[in-house]
């Protein structure tokens, strides 16, 4: 029993991180009265005690050796400059919990919730919804391009100026609002959707709106924000891909025949957005200054110029066909393009840091474009899902009455749901001024997988009408286009095996960077800081983690709804602590290396991320409806976070032996089939499937593929009871079973159903045999189309 308590004693100690000086003497005399520990040892514990305790005996004893021995095995990672600029670009924000064995949903709950502007909303319900209703997905497949006056209207209504302030004539609007126009341009066309999302993510106005001098903010900004100037940016080369620290483009300094600095660029560009087009190319290259014009260093390093695509030697002329999507990509060319050294976004100011501007760009873009892209595709294929599936039949029933079906759409209303939910939560804390770049590569990474998951799902549930193209085919080119969101901004394969945690790691860990960049400056002092409040946290998060293995975190008090999933998001954050830093201790430096490892630790990290996304979303739009989604996204993300944590312990060494363990205490198992079955009922509730896919574009022409379908969808909900009197005329054989048109007129005749009722029915059933049907054409049509 002494004993037993001992080690209680010591895990409370450890659970609160108490000071060692004080941890000791406490289990000395405990030790001394309960296990007649000698008076001997008591100087000993003193002498321990007071060698911890006092710094510059700690110092001089223990960590002067400690760092010698660190530097003599190359036990701390190396930072290049690439990766240190990376990681200073950004703010550390939430995910910084998960690396201190804690969650804080007081500061969850406080960061500020954004609200459209009026001005805002006004242009989403107006303008946007006028260029949606100019144009149609189909059309834009079938000319390859947008018309003319869709063209003028996006430049006169100055789409590519909505992140430029109003002071350079642009709109001047919130990151939420950029996301709410994308999500609901996508869901008209992926075409308007890229065309209007690039020129406002990372690009000239963004880099000359940061970084630009106050000559080129004023040259160019009005222009860009009214569409006179087109802008595209120019990074990605044949040999540099995610890695763009590797670009070859080349910049050479030179003195003109006037005495003035100017600068030849010789390049080789591809995958450029925007590029065929572009007026003003924003272009990365490594500059060098050979003849030392500029001072004694010679490779100057990744530099952003301004490029007139009028200069001399630039070649813009081509396309590449991505897909068959028809936005304008294209690769770039220059031949001795010769620029003024004033070019160069910052002036010579700028020279040289490129690569940052580029990491602190993408730090924010990462969290808005494409989880806006993904999100405005989720719900526009949430609705289609839940429509067709409704009036869909299969053996006398609703397809959505199948099980198989169910768990499909369930997956699609879950994801979409959480998706809303963490792009709001991100955007709320962008648009407070944070630049949270962990968690905007957790974003871009889940937003575009998720994304490929709700269309390959919902493309099994509608089946032929899904891999028929036509007009009617209302989510083939968001299939043909998903391979496009997973690569661009940072491959996803990359972004998840390098980034999320290897980059987090470093950046959020409260102590890592702190000893790196010590051992680096030989500060002993700031050395022993981090390194010791470091085996402390690993200390308190070891105890932590045990504590709530055994109890299941089941004593931690939490408030509002949710509180069980709280508890365990709490255990996670304990669990990731101490695994992350075991993970260190037995692997080292060789961690980074580690791909797959940092990969399942991602995945820990993001996961535990949304399901925090998601308990906000429900606690700041509070539904009773939405309780079923919340438990589905919870219960799927423990369970995945469970499955990485397997991962871990079979691909550490020695902590295979604990495999048993983990999977006797899992800390998430998937919802039941029930669960599937109660999200689909709701969702045939049309005010249920409204509230999850808001801010999507329905047009007003009755004869658009997307407007029919829900008209479809309502008039067959209108009809059902009417619909059952004619299924009970059939099993009674008061009227025989044929098709149904004509077991309509048989239960009018028979004044079974009224002429209303008969008028209706007739209405409800053409709609939906038409929109069910499937495009087909005349051979000479077919081979005409693109």
């Amino acid at each position: 029993m002494e004993f037993l308590i001992f080690l209680i004693i010591l895990s409370i100690l450890g659970f609160y991180s108490i000071p060692i000086i004080y941890s000791l003497v406490i289990l000395g005399v405990y030790s001394f009265i309960f296990f007649n520990i000698s008076l001997i040892l008591w100087p000993f514990i003193i002498a321990l005690s007071v060698l911890f305790s006092a710094k510059s005996l700690r110092i001089k004893y223990i960590t002067s050796k400690l760092v010698d021995f660190i530097n003599k095995n190359n036990l701390m990672p190396k930072i290049s400059p690439t990766e240190e600029a990376a990681l200073q670009a950004g703010t550390n924000w939430i995910e910084s919990n998960f690396f201190e064995a804690k969650v804080n949903f007081d500061d969850i709950s406080s960061e500020k919730v954004t609200k459209l502007t009026q001005e805002e909303q006004d242009f989403l319900d107006k303008e946007v919804n006028e260029l949606c209703e100019m144009t149609t997905d189909w059309e834009i497949f079938q000319d390859r391009d947008l018309r003319k006056d869709v063209w003028k209207y996006i430049k006169e209504k100055k789409f590519f100026g909505m992140i430029i302030p109003k002071e350079y004539g642009g709109l001047g609007f919130s990151a939420t609002a950029h996301s709410h126009i994308i999500e609901k341009l996508v869901s008209r066309s992926q075409v308007l959707a890229i065309t209007i999302m690039v020129p406002n993510s990372l690009g000239p106005a963004e880099l000359i709106l940061k970084h630009g001098t106050q000559e080129q903010k004023d040259k160019y900004l009005k222009d860009l924000a009214s569409g006179k100037q087109v802008p595209c940016f120019g990074l990605t080369e044949p040999n540099a891909g995610s890695d763009a620290t590797s670009i070859n483009s080349k910049g050479i300094i030179f003195k003109a025949e006037d005495g003035s600095l100017k600068i030849r660029l010789n390049f080789e560009k591809r995958y450029i957005t925007l590029g065929n087009i572009a007026t003003l190319i924003g272009l990365a290259f490594r500059l060098h200054d050979p003849e030392h014009l500029l001072g004694e260093k010679e490779d100057l390093g990744i530099t952003f110029g301004l490029v007139n695509h009028k200069l001399k030697g630039v070649d813009n002329s081509k396309r590449h066909d991505p897909l068959g999507i028809p936005f304008v990509n294209s690769p770039l060319f220059g031949k001795d393009v010769e620029i003024e050294i004033n070019d160069v976004i910052g002036g010579i100011e700028g020279i040289g840091n490129g690569w940052q501007m580029l990491v602190e760009s993408l730090s924010i873009g990462r969290g808005i474009s494409l989880p806006s892209v993904s999100l405005g595709g989720s719900k526009f294929a949430l609705n289609v899902v839940s429509s067709y599936s409704n009036i869909r039949e299969q053996f006398g029933l609703s397809i959505s009455n199948f099980e198989g079906v169910e768990e499909k759409i369930a997956k699609v209303a879950a994801y979409t749901y959480m998706l809303n939910a963490a792009r709001n939560y991100t955007l709320d804390a962008i648009d407070n001024g944070r630049k949270p770049g962990v968690i905007n590569s957790i974003m871009k990474y889940h937003a575009t997988e998720k994304f490929r998951e709700v269309i390959n799902d919902s493309m099994d549930v509608l089946g032929g009408s899904a891999i028929i193209r036509g007009e009617k085919n209302l989510l083939a080119h968001a299939y043909f286009a998903l391979p496009i969101s997973i690569t661009v901004e940072g491959a996803n394969i990359l972004t998840r095996n390098l980034m999320q945690f290897g980059q987090g790691l470093i950046k959020s860990h409260p102590y890592i960077y702190k000893q790196i960049s010590a051992l680096k400056n030989n500060d002993l002092e700031e050395f022993d800081n981090a390194f010791f409040s470091h085996v402390g946290l690993a200390i308190s998060s070891m105890f932590k983690s045990i504590t709530y293995y055994l109890t299941r975190a089941f004593f931690v008090k939490t408030k509002g709804d949710f509180t069980r999933y709280k508890q365990k998001l709490i255990w996670v954050s304990a669990d990731f602590t101490f695994l992350t830093n075991m993970a260190l201790a037995i692997i080292g430096p060789a961690l980074k290396k580690r791909e797959n490892i940092s990969a399942r630790f991602g995945d820990i990290l993001s996961y535990s991320y949304l399901i925090t996304s998601t308990l906000r979303e429900f606690e700041k739009n509070p539904n009773k409806e939405h309780k079923d989604l919340v438990d589905y996204i919870c219960n799927y993300a423990f369970n995945q976070i469970q499955i990485a944590r397997e991962e871990i312990f079979n691909n550490i060494g020695i902590l295979k032996i604990f495999i048993p363990f983990i999977k006797l205490n899992a800390i998430g198992i998937k919802s039941s089939d029930k669960l599937n079955n109660k999200i689909v009922t709701k969702l045939k509730d049309t005010k249920f499937l409204e509230s999850l896919t808001k801010n999507i574009f329905i047009s007003n022409n009755n004869k658009d593929s997307f407007t029919k379908l829900q008209k479809a969808r309502d008039l067959n909900i209108d009809v059902k009871d009417t619909f059952l009197k004619v299924k009970q005329a059939v099993k009674d054989k008061r009227i025989q079973k044929d098709s149904v048109p004509i077991m309509i007129n048989q239960a009018f005749e028979l004044e079974i159903i009224t002429k209303t009722e008969f008028t209706k029915l007739n209405k409800a059933f053409k709609l939906k045999q038409d929109v069910i049907s499937v495009d087909s054409y005349k051979v000479s049509t077919y081979k005409e189309m693109r």
